[in-house]
């Protein structure tokens, strides 16, 4: 009997979930447990194992689609074992929480068998606007024959020699339209626009790269204007001496690494965070429809860079717990698992507070962007020796700039100094 493939709920909080890659083809021989195909969830990507041995009969669910948890995605049985018409049709829809929902994507797979063109995506048909495509010479791969993403970009790699290219048009040649310039297909120049006088010269525009963007980087986007959208953001900006710190790293360096522990300043800056959390709880909350929700753990996340990537921001849950050892163990542990795609979505999720060393790149300070539905985040410039003046003499000093960036729907600027300044006591004291 076929065995379903069932989209996992990936974490406590998690709902759904993206299929990035299928690590095997239909017909392809699967071992029980072997990686099957790759799922993302808030940013975090997972291998999902096979359920069973078998033959892969069925792929219900293409590559790039969302899914919700506990949909099944395929099918997998023994060679030429047939799976009915009824588990086929049902298992993409079958899942989904709203009736309504399940009709309608029912009558859409049904009429889409009969004219795949009838169900076109807008981010296919963007494409295809921008590129100027006849969508008809595409093949698709997605289900029932549906051109997806993949197949545009695909064809746009191998379009056929002599195709025209898409190029921009002065705006006398669509009057009207509102715009400078336009994509279209051949450059012909209104002879009514012409002096005599006038030479014309045509040449080739020289095609752009299109650099589709990843999974990773949409939830960054939609995620960054949603918060934008969101929280009425105000920054406030101190600055801190770190010489005890910068004294005490360098004296506990070697002590830390017998552990195996690399000590950065991050632990420093996260401790410093969470005492002043205590202080002021209130930065430490969220804002509901029924009002103000004041955690009672403190979770805070580190945004951690992957490159090209993007970035991902691994929770520290409980972090006032943590002794300043134990805290670079897990900075060490969060961040290498990060850079190597290994966190799970419950390490990712759960924030309550934020940490941005932007530092690292060399901004002396920033205005970071509030991680909703949180209602601050710290941001730590890069640490360097200034001259500042202490008991009426000048001195050299480690200093930084911190950056808190508060939703000021909540909070208020003397409450924001009042947190800030706590942080700035604890990294001096």
């Amino acid at each position: 009997m076929a065995t379903s493939v069932i989209m996992p709920q990936l974490g406590e909080s998690v709902v759904d979930g993206t299929i990035t890659k299928w690590l095997k083809k239909e017909g392809d021989l699967v071992e029980e447990f072997e990686p099957l195909l790759e799922v993302e969830t808030v940013k975090v990507t997972s291998e999902i194992p096979s359920p069973a041995s078998g033959i892969l009969l069925k792929i219900l669910v293409p590559e790039g689609r969302t899914v919700l948890a506990r949909t099944v995605l395929g099918w997998i049985g023994s060679q030429g074992e047939i799976i009915p018409d009824r588990l086929l049709s049902e298992g993409v829809h079958s899942m989904l929480e709203n009736p309504d929902e399940q009709e309608k994507e029912a009558q859409s797979l049904a009429i889409e068998k009969k004219n795949p063109m009838r169900f076109i995506s807008p981010v296919v048909n963007k494409l295809a606007g921008e590129n100027q495509l006849d969508l008809t010479k595409i093949t698709g791969t997605g289900g029932n024959g549906r051109i997806t993403k993949k197949d545009v970009l695909s064809y746009l790699e191998n379009r056929p020699i002599g195709e025209p290219e898409p190029r921009e048009t002065p705006a006398w040649e669509t009057p009207g339209s509102g715009d400078l310039f336009k994509p279209t297909g051949m450059l012909m120049p209104d002879p009514k626009h012409m002096q005599n006088s006038e030479k014309v010269y045509i040449s080739a525009k020289k095609a752009e790269q299109m650099l589709p963007l990843s999974s990773t980087r949409k939830a960054i986007a939609e995620h960054m204007v949603l918060s934008k959208r969101i929280s009425a953001h105000v920054t406030t900006v101190m600055e801190a001496d770190l010489t005890n710190i910068v004294k005490h790293r360098s004296e506990n360096l070697q002590l830390f690494q017998r552990d195996h522990v690399r000590l950065t300043y991050t632990p420093y800056f996260l401790i410093a965070i969470s005492h002043a959390l205590r202080k002021v709880p209130v930065l430490n909350s969220s804002l509901t429809e029924n009002g103000l929700v004041l955690h009672s753990e403190i979770n805070i996340g580190m945004a951690v860079s992957l490159g090209d990537e993007g970035l991902i921001v691994p929770v520290i849950h409980n972090a006032d717990s943590f002794s300043l050892m134990g805290m670079a163990r897990k900075v060490n542990d969060l961040a290498d698992r990060a850079r190597k795609h290994k966190l799970t979505p419950d390490e990712v999720t759960g924030g309550t507070f934020s940490l941005t060393n932007h530092g690292t790149g060399g901004s002396l300070f920033a205005t970071p962007i509030i991680n909703q539905p949180q209602v601050g985040i710290l941001g730590v410039g890069m640490i360097q020796k200034r001259a500042v003046v202490i008991q009426e003499a000048i001195a050299i000093r480690p200093m930084v700039y911190l950056s808190l960036t508060f939703d000021h729907r909540i909070i208020d600027g003397s409450t924001a100094d009042e947190f800030l300044s706590e942080v700035v006591h604890q990294l001096q004291n």
